[in-house]
């Protein structure tokens, strides 16, 4: 059996846009089915605008089905945030894609390292992350006391990135 993988288009949008919106309505959604509620942690709209943050949503035949964004969280370290693949998109690569997005769009504004935070509860996002180098790390952020998250993170490097 053969499968047709769509060409993802790639591009940076704002916070607000409609889009965005849309998707982050749908990735909550998630969330509360996977952890049991949405993400509450604090988010800025400014926080994911360059040179602090960008975020980019990728685009099927002029669909958005796929969205990520990093904030800068210290020198030369940033955040990545809002991962998210539509349900029936899922398993074509598009995680893989906005992720390289996302960390190349990062190394041209100076980061040298990514972090994040998921939980136990999502095994999908942890094997995609684990699969591209990213290791533990100690426990930051928001929900750094809960005893579920996964904290992660990897040093970005240009060859590595490219590669992916």
């Amino acid at each position: 059996m053969s499968q047709t993988v769509s060409r993802l288009n790639v591009e940076r949008r704002e916070y607000s846009h409609h889009d965005v919106v849309e998707l982050i309505t749908q990735l909550q959604a998630l969330y509360a089915q996977i952890y049991g509620g949405q993400d509450a942690s604090p988010i800025h709209d400014a926080e994911f605008l360059p040179p602090r943050g960008a975020l980019a949503v990728g685009y099927v035949d002029g669909q958005p089905v796929a969205m990520g964004a990093w904030r800068k969280t210290g020198d030369g370290t940033a955040e990545l945030k809002r991962m998210f693949v539509v349900d029936g998109f899922r398993g074509q690569g598009f995680s893989r894609s906005i992720l390289t997005w996302l960390e190349t769009s990062a190394i041209e504004h100076g980061i040298t390292s990514m972090v994040l935070e998921t939980n136990q509860n999502h095994p999908a996002a942890i094997a995609l992350y684990r699969s591209v180098g990213y290791r533990d790390i100690p426990p930051y952020g928001y929900y750094a006391d809960n005893p579920r998250t996964v904290s992660l993170g990897r040093d970005l490097v240009p060859a590595d990135i490219y590669s992916m």
